[in-house]
């Protein structure tokens, strides 16, 4: 299985249950009904129309008739999609190590076309080297053994496959100064850093800009963000904003339009790429 079926299985489990709800609201069916109607809770409902769960060929044939489905070609393709959404994701095998709430963002990641991030505290998983992923991983999981840290730095590194494979998304990155200068490993893991920064900086498909000191107050008041867009037209772009034992997943068309305006403005406000490289090329002098 490639890494890109995996992540698409994510984005299937989210269409079709994106597809569920729209034919339950067109019957005016209510989600306690539709539970009812495949022996489970309101809140299964919820969570299967949000795709966040797999789902069972047998309830989606309930829900599918209960929905006045019966064209036989409108229900094969909506159990082949049930059937292709439960493709486990290769990040599963690291379930030792990633929360269940992070498995979802890491399927979306991989499937997107575009990404656009803002961070502040430190540089973005993506494009954090080895040994610094590994000093980040260590501050802030101070009790882990390690294996566990091991375990954590590995899944980071396997992430950022992704931005050199055949299917490699456009990734605009807005790093706060303060993620380049906040140190972490000691001078020589972030020299280490800052090098690959500015060696992935030179990709064609990212875009690497800083938001500097210099500049004062900015839009990205509200701190560290992502931004996902996809090639499929039935999925809304998603912002993603991650906190310290969850994670929220905004899909609103008028709650994402304000993150792509703060994209836009801070793209405008930050060094350019070139500049964003001159900056690198001097803290690394000076590291």
């Amino acid at each position: 299985m490639t890494a890109s079926e995996s992540s698409g299985s994510v984005v299937r489990r989210i269409l079709l249950g994106s597809q569920l709800r729209r034919l339950r609201e067109s019957r005016g069916i209510t989600r306690e009904a539709a539970g009812y109607s495949i022996r489970a809770s309101e809140s299964k409902i919820s969570r299967m129309e949000l795709g966040r769960v797999s789902f069972k060929a047998r309830d989606i044939e309930d829900l599918l008739t209960l929905y006045g489905v019966t064209d036989e070609t409108e229900r094969a393709a909506l159990l082949g999609l049930a059937r292709e959404a439960n493709v486990a994701g290769w990040w599963h095998s690291y379930g030792d190590v990633l929360p269940g709430w992070f498995q979802t963002y890491v399927g979306l990641e991989g499937a997107a076309s575009h990404i656009a991030c803002y961070e502040v505290q430190f540089v973005h998983g993506l494009l954090q080297t080895e040994g610094y992923a590994q000093a980040v991983v260590t501050r802030g999981q101070p009790h882990a053994c390690d294996t566990e840290v091991e375990r954590r730095v590995a899944l980071r590194m396997e992430r950022q496959k992704l931005l050199v494979s055949e299917r490699a998304p456009e990734f605009h990155v807005v790093l706060d100064e303060a993620a380049l200068r906040r140190p972490y490993g000691g001078p020589e893991v972030m020299r280490g850093q800052l090098r690959h920064l500015l060696a992935v900086s030179e990709q064609s498909n990212v875009i690497l800009q800083v938001m500097p000191f210099s500049f004062g107050g900015h839009a990205g008041e509200s701190g560290a963000f992502t931004m996902l867009r996809f090639p499929e037209s039935d999925l809304p772009d998603v912002v993603y904003l991650e906190q310290l034992t969850g994670a929220l997943y905004l899909d609103k068309r008028d709650e994402v339009v304000q993150y792509e305006r703060v994209m836009e403005r801070m793209g405008a406000d930050s060094l350019s790429p070139a500049k964003s490289r001159d900056l690198l090329r001097a803290l690394l002098q000076n590291t």
